[in-house]
C-alpha cells in the first residue's frame, strides 16, 4: 500500500542523547533543500522539539536553511466556527496543485498545549490533498503556550519554503490569539466567513477585519448564493469603517464554495495581485522586516520569563505572593513588585562580590 508523506509522524527525530554532530547537520539540510519529504518531516520534529541540545542543533539547521527561504508566499487562514475551513484549505490547496505548485499546510492551534496535539493529525480532514505528493500537511506542534507554538510554526515554516514549497498556508484552529499570531508570521491573512446564520457581523472581532487581507465568503451555493451575496455586501460596507493595516491595499470581499472548488481561482489571483502590489511598492520587505524584529522581542520576553520564573528564590516566594493576592492581602501590582525586586537583589549581591574581589587582588 502506498505510504502517504504528508502527514509523516514525529518518530523520525535524531538521537537526543547528545548535541547532533555539524556533518550530520549539513546532511540533513541537503536532504532538506533536495525536497525529501522524510528529511523535511525529520527537520521540522527537530524544530518543533523543546529539548535545549534539540534547540541548539535546530538553530543550526535554521541557519544553513535561512539562505534557501522567502520565496514562498505565506498565506494565514482562518475563519469563524463551523465555515469549513479544512474543505477550503483541501480545494485551495489541490487548485495550487493543479497550477503547478507545491503546498505546505501548518497549523497554529493554542488548545494542542491541553490535548497534546492539533485536530490536523487527522487523516481525514483533507484526505485528497494529504495524498498528494506535491502537498506536505504537518499538525500544530503540541505543549507549551500560544507563543511557544507559534515560534515553533514559525521555524517549521522556514524548513518548508528551504524544502522548496511555493505556498505555505498556515492554518489557525481554535478561537482566540492564534489569528494575531498567524497574521504576524505571514504575507497575505485570509479570513472565512458564512452566510445565512443570523447576523453576519456578530462573531467577528474587529481586530480580525482590521488585519484580513481578504474576506471569502463560503458555502455559496445551493439556496445559499443569494444569501452569500448580500452577506458580501454587508462585509463590504463594514470593511470600510475600519483602517486597514495596509496603507496601500483594500481588502476585497468575494464568495466562493469550497464544496464545489468555486472560486478558488478568484482567491489565489487575489493574493497574487496583493504579492505584486506590495512587492513593487517595498511593503514586502518592510513587513517581513516588522515581523521578524517583533519575532526577535517576543522571544526575548518569553525567555526573560522563563529564566525568572526558573530561579529557586522565584520559586520560594511565588506560591506565597499568589496566595496573597488570592486572599486580596496585597495587590498584584506589590506583588509583583516584590518578586522583580530578587533581581535587584541579585544584582546588588553580584556588586558586592565584584567589589570585595578587587579589594582583594589589589591588597
Amino acid at each position: 500500500m502506498k505510504r502517504s508523506a504528508s502527514l509523516d509522524p514525529q518518530s523520525a527525530i535524531p538521537n537526543p542523547q547528545s548535541d547532533i554532530p555539524q556533518s550530520a547537520i549539513d546532511s540533513l539540510a541537503r536532504d532538506v533543500r533536495a525536497g525529501n519529504r522524510r528529511a523535511l518531516a525529520k527537520a521540522i520534529t527537530l524544530v518543533e522539539s523543546t529539548r535545549s541540545d534539540h534547540q541548539q542543533s535546530a538553530q543550526r539547521l535554521l541557519e544553513a536553511l535561512l539562505p534557501f527561504t522567502g520565496h514562498a508566499a505565506r498565506v494565514g487562514i482562518s475563519g469563524v466556527p463551523g465555515v469549513g475551513k479544512s474543505t477550503f484549505i483541501e480545494a485551495f490547496g489541490l487548485y495550487l496543485i493543479g497550477t503547478g505548485k507545491r503546498v505546505a499546510v501548518l497549523a497554529v492551534d493554542p488548545s494542542s498545549a491541553r490535548s497534546g496535539g492539533s485536530i490536523l493529525g487527522d487523516k481525514t480532514r483533507m484526505p485528497r490533498l494529504s495524498a498528494a505528493p506535491e502537498a506536505f500537511i504537518r499538525p500544530s506542534p503540541s505543549g507549551g503556550s500560544l507563543g511557544g507554538v507559534a515560534r515553533r510554526t514559525r521555524e517549521a515554516l522556514l524548513v518548508c519554503e528551504a524544502a522548496g514549497y511555493d505556498v505555505v498556508l498556515v492554518e489557525t484552529v481554535g478561537v482566540g490569539q492564534s489569528e494575531f499570531a498567524v497574521a504576524s508570521m505571514v504575507d497575505f491573512f485570509l479570513v472565512l466567513m458564512l452566510a445565512g446564520a443570523g447576523d453576519e457581523l456578530q462573531g467577528i472581532k474587529k481586530g480580525i477585519l482590521e488585519i484580513a487581507d481578504a474576506l471569502a465568503i463560503n458555502k455559496a451555493d445551493g439556496d445559499n448564493i443569494d444569501h452569500a451575496t448580500q452577506a458580501a455586501a454587508q462585509y463590504r460596507a463594514a470593511l470600510n469603517l475600519f483602517r486597514h493595516s495596509s496603507p496601500t491595499w483594500d481588502p476585497p470581499v468575494v464568495t466562493v464554495s469550497a464544496r464545489e472548488s468555486h472560486g478558488m481561482d478568484t482567491v489565489w489571483n487575489i493574493v497574487a495581485d496583493h504579492r505584486r502590489q506590495v512587492s513593487a511598492s517595498g511593503e514586502l520587505d518592510r513587513k517581513r522586516r516588522e515581523q521578524q524584529r517583533t519575532w526577535f522581542w517576543n522571544l526575548i520576553d518569553e525567555g526573560l520569563k522563563q529564566h525568572f520564573l526558573a530561579r529557586e528564590d522565584t520559586r520560594q516566594l511565588l506560591p506565597a505572593m499568589e496566595l496573597a493576592i488570592a486572599n486580596a492581602t496585597l495587590t498584584p501590582t506589590e506583588a509583583a513588585r516584590r518578586l522583580l525586586s530578587l533581581l535587584d537583589q541579585v544584582g546588588d549581591r553580584k556588586a558586592r562580590a565584584a567589589r570585595s574581589s578587587r579589594r582583594t587582588r589589589s591588597a
